[in-house]
């Protein structure tokens, strides 16, 4: 019998797959690009890892603004932040 299979994930950071329970979810509702801490939201997502690093890497390749074809806010990096200041889940 086999254990269950969590789903992974690419990191728009680093490339790396990852299980999505260790990743942030960014996602582009109706032209608005929001932290999605559900990991449930509709809309098209995006992927980093829960590591101030990454985050960093993200934001210096402007790899949201890539995968979402769109400019992406200060404000979004910066929940993100905040969110791996205040432990994420």
């Amino acid at each position: 019998m086999t254990g269950k299979v969590l789903p992974l994930r690419k990191c728009v950071a680093c490339g790396q797959m990852i299980p999505k329970d260790q990743l942030f979810r960014v996602v582009r509702v109706d032209g608005k690009v929001q932290l999605d801490l559900s990991q449930k939201a509709q809309g098209r997502g995006a992927w980093v890892c829960k590591n101030p690093q990454c985050v960093a890497l993200a934001e210096k390749k402007k790899s949201f603004n890539r995968a979402f074809k769109t400019p992406v806010s200060e404000e979004v990096i910066n929940s993100i932040k905040m969110e791996l200041e205040n432990g994420s889940r």
